[in-house]
């Protein structure tokens, strides 16, 4: 399984004031949806108790994010803001101010241009009489680019445990960027997934003062403002940030009767995910945030809406469900006509070595093969994944084996979140056909792959604990053999390291989330050389040399 981790978590000389401020127990009582008095020592914990972030870098710009919590109401707060390329804020290269209200729950959001690009700046704002920690962040770059790093995150579950996971990401000063995959924050309320923190409100979210008030408790969180403030984050939401298995017209966990008009709460839950995110406003339809970022000549990063825009209804799985019926039916999509144009455009066209797609739901499919009700096979157990989609998945496979073109799409890696556990998988149309003369899969030898796949677990939330032993991951992949790595019971992150050569996977878990903890362990690694389409097992990387100063 690996070594324990010798990354120092909490830096020398912590005390017992920095661990109970991790632990949460300077927040109790903290009711962050509206403004409160500042009546802290500390001006600066009191009117920025939710931290610094940045986010949607590009090349000359990003997004520097923060909240403000005044001493009394007011129409509106003036907020100051500073960009410069020292953490000690002596050289400025960008200043401004704003302004900030109860319109957008005091949330301050900045797009701070004119930078130059593969450069680390540190940012700070200063409201109130006081100023907020300095957080750090880093543009894109532009031309070639030999190396990138980047950590892979998804499902932080506050109530299920600690974010342990954030901690360790948070100390990687050599990050170009940090994914998060999708929900970010779930919408229960105490008690119904998870019980060891409380979440605020108490109920399920559902207003927009719920949803407000579960992502101030969040970014609260000691863990969650340490790794924002080190690092730029691109996002993108899964269901959980409205609610359980969405799709364009309502969800599994969605009652009209008690709980209202779906599309106001989809409304609801976005303007709280714009307001508290650090990420760049959709203005014409909110919803559609599919959005590319390059990352010089080695990544176009395709970041998939796959929830609210235009997502079919999710079909009955039951205990399993064989690819027949409703299942065939090629008007059923995931991403929706526009969105898929879009993908298979930036597919086709893209310049870049690597095209990486971040995305939700496993692309992969995963099946008991030879089950009693089987039809082409096997019986699949999923249809809120692309197996519940599969003329959608078959799509993407046209565009990668270039069957209109004549032109085969390689080196397309998908980046995956949503299952609370970590896979690795070669992406092939027939995996369990052998014969890849007739378009099947050697396990083998990976002959007939199209893509790869990482699935990233969890931050918290919980995957099939009771496997330690790994007997039903083992099991899946007798029954998948596409799959290359499989781990159903712990959390942790996905470390991508990325060279025009290939790119390599490392696994990271974290040894529990049931209390503040130090550890983590590397536990495993694969890679895909340029031009391969398939996975093979590699070596752990090494960090890379003379990054730059953390954020103090």
């Amino acid at each position: 399984m690996g070594r324990p981790s010798q990354l120092s978590p909490i830096r020398t000389g912590t005390n017992r004031r920095e661990f109970f401020k991790r632990s949460g127990a300077t927040t109790v009582g903290i009711a962050a949806a509206s403004p409160l008095l500042a009546t802290s020592a500390d001006a600066a914990s009191a009117v920025f108790q939710h931290g610094v972030a940045s986010g949607d870098p590009l090349a000359d710009r990003v997004i520097l994010w923060t909240r403000v919590t005044v001493a009394s109401v007011k129409p509106l707060v003036p907020v100051t803001w500073v960009v410069a390329t020292d953490p000690g804020l002596r050289n400025v290269v960008l200043r401004g101010a704003t302004t900030t209200s109860a319109a957008r729950d005091f949330t301050v959001k900045i797009d701070a241009a004119g930078l130059r690009p593969a450069t680390t700046y540190y940012y700070r704002f200063t409201a109130g009489g006081a100023s907020s920690p300095v957080g750090r962040t880093r543009t894109l770059p532009v031309g070639a680019v030999d190396r990138l790093r980047i950590a892979v995150l998804s499902c932080s579950n506050h109530a299920y445990g600690y974010f342990n996971a954030y901690a360790r990401v948070a100390e990687r000063a050599d990050l170009d960027l940090v994914l998060h995959l999708g929900d970010y924050l779930y919408e229960y309320g105490a008690g119904q997934y998870g019980s060891l923190r409380t979440p605020e409100p108490p109920t399920e979210m559902v207003t927009l003062a719920d949803y407000r008030a579960r992502h101030a408790q969040y970014k609260r969180d000691a863990d969650s403002q340490a790794v924002h403030r080190q690092h730029p984050f691109v996002c993108i939401w899964d269901d959980h940030e409205i609610t359980n298995d969405t799709w364009k017209d309502g969800a599994q966990n969605h009652q009209s009767a008690t709980e209202g008009d779906y599309p106001q709460r989809v409304a609801a839950g976005l303007q709280a995910y714009y307001e508290w995110m650090p990420i760049r406003q959709v203005e014409a339809d909110p919803r559609k945030n599919f959005r590319r970022f390059q990352l010089g000549d080695l990544v176009d990063l395709l970041m998939l809406e796959q929830r609210l825009s235009a997502r079919s209804q999710q079909l009955p799985a039951g205990g399993g469900f064989a690819q027949t019926g409703a299942f065939t039916d090629a008007s059923r999509t995931l991403l929706g006509a526009e969105q898929e144009a879009w993908l298979f455009n930036r597919l086709q066209t893209t310049p870049a070595r690597w095209k990486f797609l971040g995305q939700g739901v496993m692309f992969a499919q995963v099946k008991l093969r030879g089950a009693a009700n089987a039809a082409g096979g096997g019986v699949f157990f999923n249809s809120d994944q692309w197996d519940g989609y599969q003329p959608a998945r078959d799509r993407v496979y046209d565009v990668l084996k270039g069957s209109s073109t004549g032109r085969p799409v390689d080196n397309m890696v998908v980046l995956t979140g949503d299952i609370h556990s970590s896979w690795a998988a070669d992406l092939t149309q027939d995996p369990n056909n052998p014969d890849t003369a007739t378009g099947g899969y050697n396990p083998a030898t990976g002959q007939g792959s199209r893509a790869v796949e990482f699935v990233g677990t969890s931050v918290s939330s919980p995957g099939v604990d009771s496997d330690t032993s790994g007997s039903t991951a083992g099991f899946l992949r007798s029954q998948n053999p596409h799959f290359k790595y499989i781990n159903l019971h712990r959390r942790g992150y996905l470390l991508l390291d990325v060279t025009p050569q290939r790119v390599v996977g490392e696994f990271w878990h974290i040894d529990t989330v049931a209390s503040l903890s130090n550890l983590q362990t590397f536990a495993a690694a694969f890679e895909v050389q340029a031009g391969t389409n398939r996975l093979v097992p590699s070596a752990q990387t090494t960090p890379r040399a003379n990054a730059p100063l953390l954020a103090p």
